[in-house]
């Protein structure tokens, strides 16, 4: 059990929407010639249970993922860390199946389980040989309405969480400074929150909290089940109306509202200080569109705008900073996309030799102006379009990985049609639309800046 990485794969690929060349196809276009039984199929229950089917016949190995759209962002105040804390209590066993019981049968046919908590969604999955794949229906299926909880387990879990936040959080200078300055760039939203919870709100999570929360969220008509590998669409359709067309949706569950972000006047500046700092870093944060709130083709361009600028080796921020002036051991820059609300857009660098942080940011800052002002060239851009298609493609290798990629989609607004489409959507982004998307959303006034600096000398 463990948080979604902050930036899952550079934000997942930027996009979770970004595996869409199915088979190793070019184009949205070349999916047609794909044989119809390794086609993605994508239907819905009675009960509104979405089902997305990934066939990948090269190995007897199936990954089976439950996706709820719910996720730390979802939560009420007061009680953050919720939605990763239930994550825990899920393995807790039911009427039907004791605690431990699903994991032990996991185990014994060689397969493995894990599940994961972000700020829009929340999975479970596990990866078997496909014989075993029902099994895992039947057990999935028992614990989304089936859960048993009581205090003798509510409560020892609960310190387990404690300890988690206290190896993760508290013991890491970067995610200290990462947590104040998220809470910093999101003033009104649930993206500010961690999403393990503030430590003093964990403490304070119960039985009543963790039953509520499941008991609201934790319905089919809530839900999305990808199983992708080796598999046949009409069985996996058979077994999902089987163990999980029988649960009955939740009427009451409502549309998905949270608080809308202000507009950012500000540039803010976050420090934070410790003795276990050798080497300093800087990050710089802005607030922008992501794929579900962008207007069209402001979300492709971010993603390219950020592959450009610090998306690898090959980046501007790189060539620049590290190979050319020698002043950063590190730098680059990343696009957030695959998120329900506005999300990040972000920089980061750390000094080399004798060069300062000061050097880092400024020489980054004038990079980012250069696309502003500038723009980019018709070789960069196609470039990037290359590397950015050609990670794509390789992707496709990883199972477990297009599960992940169409199940993050599908939580936060995007549809299988999106994902096909992502590609040329890609292809058709112009250097202009580049140069644009850097002079509005880079703003170094709206900007939230993080250093995370060595204690000073003669101060505790």
């Amino acid at each position: 059990m463990h948080l979604m990485p902050a930036a899952m794969a550079r934000g997942l690929a930027g996009t979770a929407i970004g595996l869409a060349l199915l088979s190793g196809a070019a184009s949205a276009q070349d999916a047609s010639a794909t044989p119809a039984e390794n086609q993605i199929a994508d239907f819905t229950l009675d009960n509104g249970l979405e089902v997305v089917v990934i066939p990948d016949r090269r190995a007897p190995v199936v990954t089976h993922m439950l996706w709820f759209k719910v996720g730390s962002a979802d939560e009420e105040p007061g009680k953050s860390g919720i939605a990763h804390f239930l994550e825990h209590l899920m393995f807790k066993g039911t009427d039907e199946h004791p605690q431990g019981e699903f994991s032990a049968r996991i185990a014994e046919v060689g397969g493995r389980e894990n599940a994961f908590t972000s700020y829009d969604y929340t999975a479970y999955f596990q990866q078997i040989a496909p014989e075993h794949l029902e099994t895992m229906m039947e057990f999935e299926a028992d614990r989304m309405t089936g859960l048993v909880l009581t205090d003798a387990v509510v409560d020892p879990e609960r310190q387990v969480v404690i300890e988690e936040r206290n190896s993760r959080i508290e013991t890491q200078p970067n995610s200290i400074l990462g947590e104040s300055v998220n809470a910093t760039l999101y003033q009104n939203h649930g993206y500010g929150v961690p999403i393990i919870g503030w430590m003093h709100e964990i403490e304070k999570l119960n039985r009543a909290d963790a039953l509520e929360f499941y008991q609201r969220y934790y319905a089919p008509n809530n839900a999305v089940l990808v199983v992708a590998g080796d598999v046949d669409v009409e069985e996996v359709r058979e077994l999902a109306t089987e163990y999980y067309g029988a649960i009955p949706s939740n009427p009451e569950l409502g549309a998905r509202t949270r608080t809308e972000e202000p507009a950012q006047r500000t540039a803010r500046t976050v420090t934070y200080r410790d003795e276990r700092v050798t080497v300093p870093g800087y990050s710089k944060s802005w607030v922008v569109p992501s794929y579900t709130t962008a207007e069209e083709g402001e979300a492709e361009a971010l993603d390219l705008l950020a592959e450009i600028l610090g998306g690898g080796i090959r980046s501007r921020l790189y060539q620049s900073l590290v190979v050319e002036q020698g002043i950063a051991s590190s730098a680059g820059a990343y696009f957030r996309g695959t998120a329900l609300d506005a999300t990040i857009f972000g920089v980061y660098g750390a000094p080399r030799g004798e060069a300062t942080l000061e050097d880092v940011e400024a020489a980054a800052d004038a990079e980012i102006r250069k696309i502003a002002d500038e723009g980019i060239t018709a070789d960069e851009l196609e470039a990037a379009k290359n590397r950015y298609l050609r990670s794509i493609i390789f992707a496709r290798d990883d199972q477990s990985g297009m599960a992940n990629l169409y199940g993050s989609a599908l939580t936060t607004g995007s549809t299988v049609a999106d994902v096909e489409a992502w590609p040329e959507r890609i292809r058709a982004v112009e250097a202009d639309a580049i140069k644009a998307a850097a002079a509005r959303y880079l703003d170094q006034n709206r900007s939230v800046t993080g250093y995370l600096l060595p204690q000073e000398e003669g101060r505790s």
